[in-house]
């Protein structure tokens, strides 16, 4: 019988597709969703939006920035190669067409505990790694307590409510969780890539890698040239090639990353033909750059692909580990001088979406006045966040776009004078004469022509900012030591926000190098509204908790938000065949393309004419 169960896990709710099977009040299903039933039954052929028939074969080139000289992208240290990921699977596979839903893969089958405090996955007895050695409970188990333990921060905050794991027989994992009201861990336990135990005895886990690591996904790799290339050769054996969480994808026979030190180059290697496929993230070229032969003779095809992922928040971040941040009334002022609305007509040619949430796109974002129970929520607060987050609705200031932004610069000295800081012969000094300034860094060039209209901005309140770009290796590094003044920071967000909070926004992060709380935020409420966050009961109250979270957040003015793209620009050289749609939340490449025979054949022909 194939029905729905939807069942509280303590103060959680999953839900879950059948058909199901129940043993003492455990639950064993084939896939996990935190937003309704999954769509698709246990016996699903494929994805809905892959062609099953689609021929294997070929290569693509693909761009990388920067540098890379590890292939072990799970530690702090070294840079990792750009398409690790491809050599190694994950016990369930996300949908990117339904959100927060994940289907067996690697687990054949998942039981969630009577009690709701634990989860088992049972594997795929198919499951090898590209040796030949079978693919076991206990490669599960090593695999989460060595990430835990040596791997990025990330790790320790997302899987922190699990107690213990346990392989129980040479097919079953166990994880025991610390309560019952961590409703998403069983799917972020689902999300984790698992190692081989046998390949890295012998070796140190927490070093840099520059050898071909064993993995059992698609891919395996086949060549590379530290620093400058890597190419990926799909696995003609793939031991879930023709399962229904993989028939009709990586499909290319191989996948080439060419790095590049910078974008401008990048972009140019993709004129000339050397890259195949790109996604544009500059609203000026966009708009401007693919005027070329290529593009004019139909060689190159482009296409705007809407999407319904959340934007999350991408913003320049205040390091509040820097003193001359600390006070809100500072970070308020430098939000009022950057003048978005000039930006937009003048260098994004109207094309983004201004970001007013750290939860931006979704049903997550707070608006107006709290009110309802997303008040309640706040009031237990009262007196540890912002009063104006009870008083006055979150706006962004709106400039003419002239460029001329007295309104905002007189708000700002205002602001500025409250906080001790005063105009003197041009220059903003405090109390002791010191100089308000600091350096905006960043890891691209692209950036500096934002950076640098601000910095102008800031130099009419007598505010010296100087902007430094460094190689994206060395931007790294200073990141994961929270080595900066003020940079920019992209903090994504999906449908269900939960475990991953604790790294963006609690004290506990603000303190460990290598976490992704880059801004450095630490208050008591707001580490409890995360907490709150994580526990929701149920989708109704994740909305009113999340948006009370986004409501502190904002008027806390840690970041001064930037902006974002509602679609996916995309260009490629057109010798490939697709899907007939894409998935609602993903861009579905390079998984679910192919090279389409007649098209190259075509393409080749008249490249000869160029």
């Amino acid at each position: 019988m194939k029905r729905r169960t939807l069942f509280a896990a303590g103060t959680g709710l999953l839900a879950f597709a059948g058909p199901l099977h129940a043993q003492q009040g455990a639950v064993r299903t084939h896939a996990l969703s935190l937003l309704g039933e999954p769509a698709l039954p246990r016996d699903f052929p494929h994805w809905p939006w892959v062609n099953p028939e689609a021929p294997k074969g070929g290569e693509i080139a693909l761009t990388a920035l920067g540098s890379f000289d590890s292939f072990n992208p799970f530690i702090l240290r070294g840079t990792p190669a750009v398409g690790s990921g491809l050599l190694y699977d994950t016990l369930l596979v996300e949908s990117e067409d339904e959100p927060s839903t994940e289907y067996a893969h690697l687990a054949e089958s998942i039981e969630v505990h009577a009690d709701r405090k634990g989860v088992s996955f049972t594997l795929n007895a198919a499951a090898r790694w590209h040796d030949g050695r079978p693919v076991t409970a206990e490669d599960v188990r090593w695999s989460f307590e060595t990430l835990r333990s040596h791997g990025r921060p990330f790790y320790r905050a997302y899987w922190g409510d699990v107690e213990s794991v346990a392989a129980e027989d040479p097919r079953r994992v166990t994880f025991r969780f610390r309560s019952d009201e961590n409703r998403e861990l069983a799917l972020i336990l689902g999300q984790m890539q698992v190692l081989p135990k046998h390949w890295w005895e012998g070796r140190d886990f927490a070093r840099p890698l520059l050898e071909p690591p064993l993995g059992s996904g698609p891919y395996r790799l086949e060549r590379f040239e530290a620093g400058r290339s890597v190419t990926w050769r799909r696995v003609e054996d793939y031991w879930a090639r023709d399962l229904n969480t993989r028939k009709g994808t990586n499909n290319f026979d191989r996948i080439r990353y060419e790095y590049f030190r910078d974008a401008t180059v990048a972009f140019e290697a993709f004129k000339a033909g050397q890259v195949d496929f790109r996604t544009e993230n500059i609203a000026r070229d966009w708009s401007t750059g693919y005027d070329f032969p290529a593009v004019r003779r139909g060689l190159v095809q482009r296409d705007t692909i809407r999407h319904e992922r959340p934007s999350g928040m991408q913003g320049f971040a205040m390091n509040l580990r820097r003193p001359l941040f600390g006070d809100a009334r500072v970070r308020e002022a430098l939000v009022q001088l950057f003048d978005y609305e000039w930006l937009n007509a003048n260098i994004f040619f109207g094309l983004y979406a201004r970001t007013t949430s750290f939860f931006s796109n979704s049903e997550l974002a707070s608006s107006g006045l709290p009110t309802g129970r997303e008040l309640e929520i706040l009031q237990r607060f009262r007196g540890q966040v912002p009063e104006r987050v009870f008083t006055e609705e979150f706006r962004l200031p709106v400039t003419d776009g002239s460029g001329n932004n007295r309104d905002g610069l007189r708000r700002a000295i205002a602001l500025m004078q409250q906080a001790g800081w005063t105009l003197r012969e041009r220059r903003l000094v405090n109390a002791q004469g010191q100089r308000f300034e600091f350096e905006i860094l960043l890891n691209s060039p692209s950036f500096e022509r934002v950076a640098l209209p601000y910095v102008q901005w800031l130099q009419r309140l007598g505010i010296e900012a100087r902007v430094r770009t460094v190689d994206p290796a060395q931007y790294q590094v200073r990141m994961d030591n929270f080595d900066f003044d003020m940079t920019v920071d992209v903090i994504g967000q999906s449908l269900s926000p939960g475990n991953e909070q604790r790294d963006f926004f609690t004290c506990a992060k603000a303190r460990e190098n290598g976490s992704q709380n880059i801004a450095g935020i630490c208050a008591p409420a707001i580490d409890a509204l995360v907490e709150l966050v994580i526990t929701a009961p149920d989708r109704e109250e994740l909305v009113h908790r999340t948006r009370a979270l986004d409501r502190v957040l904002l008027h806390n003015h840690f970041l001064i938000p930037n902006w974002h793209n509602r679609a996916f620009w995309i260009a490629f050289w057109d010798r490939f065949g697709r899907p007939p749609r894409n998935p609602k939340y993903g861009l579905g490449f390079p998984t679910d393309w192919w090279v389409d025979a007649a098209k190259e054949r075509a393409l080749q022909d008249a490249r000869r004419s160029l």
